[in-house]
């Protein structure tokens, strides 16, 4: 796509994952996403530099759309090809991909201790933790510690993370944890004796044709990346291609709960082949090496009721009160969010997945109007979906 095209064209009719061009959308889809891409312009400069937006079906790409620019003090205007820090999309788009693979294959059981795995993970009651209290937040770990300031290297820093005391006990109650996804990050290498990076790039991002989607992307790339924010408490300088979080940074750069970078195009080949699960009949998505049957989609997409009454599916999350997804989405969505800016809701009722890319960290992580510019552009998504009564 040209730059005069990704940045002046509102709503673009892409086939994706190798097809050819798709065909045109129903009229209330060309007439409904205006005020979509309205909204989004509104809040440049608001709450975020820039960002880009792309909706579409299992088989096509219905909008893709960038506003705005690349920073506070770039004025480059952004595109649709502008690669983002996923920051925790990584968990699902990397992470819980490559356990699903590994589940489907059998290497990897969901309620098998993680000391399985991980002989390191120890302390009182670790014994009890499983994959899926992994996978679903309620292992009992605190959310987070710093180890970027506690460790000097990678190896250190996993051993602390393997002997981080629990707070709960494993299954009772809901904690958003890093902690855990970098514990499910070691069981993953242990099993396939690769760096996660490695078992991405030939598995999942190679098979797809996701060609913008790495860690520790080159400097090659850097003019494409949108920067981050100024780092003033692990590396003091300005991110820009380099991981936002700072625990990932001392990882490395390649961790399970972030360090992915990407593009909208990407996201949406990867949404498409989930859908393409995730519908009955629910035909075999991918080709060689990036394989996930329709019944192990399913059941990693729907919430799990672990504890009772969380949303959380396996990895990913559902629709609940005041998220993300909007007030639209229906009860078989699942998506994600990045602490960057970024989103990714997939709805296989609607046969509809929306990608929200943003940094809205630059300048400062203090902007949080993302929150409601989320749910505010899925609704209006689905709005614009949605044929006049």
């Amino acid at each position: 796509m040209t730059r005069r095209l990704a940045v002046g064209v509102s709503a673009v009719l892409l086939g994706c994952g190798g097809a050819s061009v798709a065909p045109a959308p129903a009229p209330q889809a060309r007439a409904g996403f205006p005020p979509v891409v309205a909204y989004l312009k509104s809040q440049v400069d608001s709450a975020f530099p820039g960002a880009v937006l792309a909706v579409g079906r299992h088989d096509t790409v219905l909008l893709l759309t960038a506003v705005g620019h690349y920073a506070a003090g770039d004025p480059r205007p952004v595109t649709t090809q502008t690669i983002y820090d996923l920051a925790s999309l990584t968990k699902v788009i990397g992470l819980t991909t490559a356990v699903m693979m590994l589940v489907d294959s059998g290497r990897i059981a969901l309620d098998a201790p993680v000391q399985k795995y991980v002989p390191a993970f120890q302390g009182a009651m670790k014994e009890r933790v499983t994959i899926r209290n992994l996978l679903t937040h309620s292992s009992g770990l605190p959310a987070w510690r710093r180890l970027f300031a506690e460790s000097s290297t990678r190896e250190e820093a996993l051993a602390l993370v393997d002997t981080t005391a629990l707070l709960r006990q494993p299954g009772d109650t809901f904690v958003y944890s890093d902690l855990g996804a970098i514990a499910l990050t070691q069981s993953v290498e242990a099993v396939t004796g690769q760096r996660l990076d490695a078992f991405l790039d030939a598995r999942v991002f190679g098979p797809l044709g996701m060609t913008s989607t790495r860690y520790l992307p080159p400097e090659s790339w850097r003019a494409r990346i949108a920067p981050t924010e100024n780092d003033t408490a692990f590396r003091h300088r300005m991110l820009h291609g380099e991981v936002h979080d700072e625990n990932a940074g001392r990882l490395g750069g390649v961790s399970g709960h972030a360090g992915l970078f990407s593009n909208a195009p990407d996201l949406a080949r990867f949404a498409q082949w989930l859908l393409d699960s995730r519908i009955p009949p629910g035909r075999p998505a991918g080709g060689a090496g990036a394989y996930l049957p329709h019944d192990l989609v399913v059941e990693f997409t729907r919430p799990q009721n672990i504890p009772p009454g969380s949303s959380r599916a396996l990895g990913w999350d559902t629709p609940s009160e005041n998220s993300s997804a909007g007030t639209k989405l229906g009860p078989r969505a699942f998506g994600h969010t990045g602490f960057t800016g970024t989103s990714i809701w997939i709805d296989p009722d609607r046969d509809l997945f929306i990608i929200l890319l943003s940094n809205r960290v630059n300048p400062t992580r203090a902007n949080t109007k993302i929150l409601q510019v989320r749910r505010r552009v899925a609704d209006l998504v689905v709005d614009a979906l949605t044929p006049p009564p």
